[in-house]
C-alpha cells in the first residue's frame, strides 16, 4: 500500500489523488479555523512557498472532531484560509481523522506512524505527517510543534 493510492476531494468537490503527489515530499496537516493553534496557517504557508519550487507540498485536511473547531462549510473553509492566511497550498473537504469515520488517508498514515502516549490516534489539530518523495510516511509532528521546527527536517528531503 503506498501513500499514492489514495485520493480526496478539494474544497471545490473535485477528486484529487495523492499520486499527482509522486516525487514530491509531502505534509498532510489536519486543520481547524477555530483553535489556538489555527496561527499554524502562517507558517504552513511559509514554508510551502518557500520550498513548492523544490518539490515540497502541503495538504491541508480540515476536522471538526476537536471542540468542534472547524464547524464551517466548504466555502467558509476557503474564505478562511486566503482572507486571513493567504493560504496557497490544496485544502480538501473536512473529514474525520479518528474513529470509524476516519478518511482512508488518516488511516494510512496512523498505522505507519504511531504518536505519542495515544498510539496511532490524532489527538488534536495541526498534527503533521511527513511523506517522503516515494511515497513513505516518514515523521510524524506534535499539533504543537511549529511549522518552522519542521524546516531543517523538511529540507534533508528535499
Amino acid at each position: 500500500m503506498s501513500f499514492y493510492k489514495y485520493e480526496a476531494n478539494l474544497l471545490t468537490g473535485e477528486k484529487l489523488s495523492m499520486k499527482v503527489f509522486e516525487n514530491k515530499t509531502v505534509i498532510v496537516v489536519n486543520t481547524a479555523s477555530k483553535c489556538g493553534l489555527t496561527t499554524q496557517y502562517e507558517g504552513l504557508e511559509d514554508l510551502y512557498k518557500k520550498y513548492k519550487d523544490q518539490g515540497l507540498v502541503i495538504l491541508g485536511f480540515p476536522c471538526n472532531q476537536f471542540a468542534n473547531q472547524e464547524s464551517g462549510d466548504s466555502k467558509e473553509i476557503q474564505e478562511f484560509c486566503q482572507v486571513n492566511y493567504g493560504v496557497s497550498f490544496p485544502i480538501f473537504e473536512k473529514v474525520e481523522v479518528n474513529g470509524k469515520n476516519a478518511h482512508p488517508v488518516f488511516n494510512y498514515l496512523k498505522s505507519h506512524l504511531k504518536g505519542g502516549i495515544l498510539g496511532s490516534k490524532i489527538k488534536w489539530n495541526f498534527t503533521k505527517f511527513v511523506i517522503d518523495k516515494e511515497g513513505r510516511p516518514v515523521k510524524r509532528f506534535a499539533p504543537t510543534t511549529k511549522p518552522e521546527k519542521m524546516e531543517s527536517y523538511i529540507k534533508q528531503l528535499l
